[in-house]
């Protein structure tokens, strides 16, 4: 069994910038993609970008040139530098990765709150 645990939201004024990271836990595992999703308020789960085993990466349009997502294969990390972040932005951010041989997994979540 993988666990993934998220950090790094918390609140940000508009315009300002956050780190999120995700450490995956577990023995035996290989991971393959890596993501961030969101969910906001009254919205369904989007995806806000991923990134493949060999750093193939893929963004939601609104977060294009504002987000980018990193990952350390060694470490089993991910991580999500959100910068100009805007009240849009405001979701709480789950962690994804894809695991061979045993499926999807999820983190908790992490809120994000951008406000003044």
């Amino acid at each position: 069994q993988v666990q993934l645990v998220e950090s790094g939201g918390g609140l940000v004024q508009p315009g300002g910038s956050l780190r999120l990271s995700c450490v995956a836990s577990g023995s035996g595992f290989r991971i393959g993609t890596m993501g961030w999703y969101r969910q906001a308020p009254g919205k369904e789960r989007e995806l806000v970008a991923n990134i493949g085993r060999f750093g193939l990466t893929n963004y939601a349009d609104s977060v294009k040139g504002r987000f980018t997502i990193s990952r350390d294969n060694a470490k089993n990390t991910v991580s999500l530098q959100m910068n100009s972040l805007n009240a849009e932005d405001t979701a709480v951010y789950y962690c994804n990765a894809a695991v061979y041989s045993e499926g999807n997994f999820w983190g908790k979540g992490t809120l994000v709150t951008v406000s003044s």
